[in-house]
């Protein structure tokens, strides 16, 4: 996954691809702040950075076929496909590829293939302003335009307040982001918003003495997840014992209270798990 930090203040002062500042030492690459041109030339940048590896990858295929080499068709007509569209400026994620297809690409890595999150780094006197507002529309209808149907996430933030947040006590933190209005950390929103780009969940595993996340593949099902603690647990699967995050904290956060509500359900081994889900595992080995 690709992240793609630029930014802007009243006085112009700041870098992209670096955190806001004050500080006149840091001078952005193109002398002046524009969110939307950066965020630009940082689409051109890979899309050509691939066009290059799939040109020189054809050349390759070409002077191996001219040696009486044998040549794997597949891979070359994928390469032609991905020149194409590389060539009208189109990142390769916006390309529909068979599963085939997306196989043979993973050894490429190819970077417009990658999902893809645009932060825009903010002052302190711009948050939830209308400027922050139309700078982030404005980067949403470039993407838009480019494909309606992949726009990718753009988030607004402050790494100077971000900074100062991360280094205060929990309570602190939460009557300072208060005081500014802000629900929420950025760094919580990002967090979230990377696992949705990716296609991930996380469940948890509750014990004595600890408890746990897990990540997985959304959509993945009970006996996939069991099999990311544990192989032997996914071999002797019987069943799960699940609840939500919501039911639990609901039940005073009391796994007793939650069952003697029935919220606590058994589910089988096709079960899609859900992200929050707190899960016991029962096997056999």
């Amino acid at each position: 996954m690709k992240l793609f930090i630029t930014g802007f203040s009243n006085s112009g002062k700041t870098t992209a691809f670096n955190a806001l500042t004050e500080d006149n030492s840091l001078i952005h690459p193109m002398e002046t702040v524009d969110p939307l041109r950066d965020v630009r030339a940082f689409e051109t940048e890979i899309i050509l950075g691939d066009l290059d590896f799939a040109e020189k990858r054809l050349e390759r295929i070409e002077l191996a076929a001219k040696k009486g080499k044998k040549q794997d068709e597949t891979d070359k007509q994928l390469l032609i496909k991905c020149k194409n569209a590389l060539e009208n400026e189109i990142s390769l994620r916006n390309v529909s590829f068979t599963d085939e297809e997306k196989k043979i690409m993973q050894a490429y890595q190819l970077l417009s293939t990658l999902p893809e999150i645009i932060a825009l780094n903010i002052g302190e006197a711009d948050i939830k302003t209308d400027k922050a507002v139309r700078l982030k529309k404005e980067i949403e209808d470039y993407f838009r335009e480019k494909s309606p149907d992949v726009i990718p996430p753009v988030i607004a933030l402050c790494g100077k307040i971000e900074m100062e947040i991360a280094q205060l006590p929990l309570e602190e933190a939460r009557a300072f982001l208060d005081d500014l209005g802000i629900d929420e950390p950025a760094m919580h929103k990002l967090c979230r918003v990377s696992y949705e780009a990716l296609g991930l969940i996380s469940f948890f595993t509750v014990g004595e003495d600890e408890v746990r996340a897990w990540t997985i593949k959304n959509g993945a099902d009970a006996q996939k997840a069991a099999g990311k603690i544990h192989s032997d647990i996914e071999k002797g699967f019987i069943r799960a014992e699940v609840i939500s995050y919501a039911d639990f904290t609901a039940s005073d956060e009391s796994m007793a209270a939650a069952k003697g509500k029935g919220l606590l359900r058994l589910e089988g081994r096709n079960y899609p798990v859900t992200d929050g889900d707190i899960i016991n595992f029962k096997f056999n080995v």
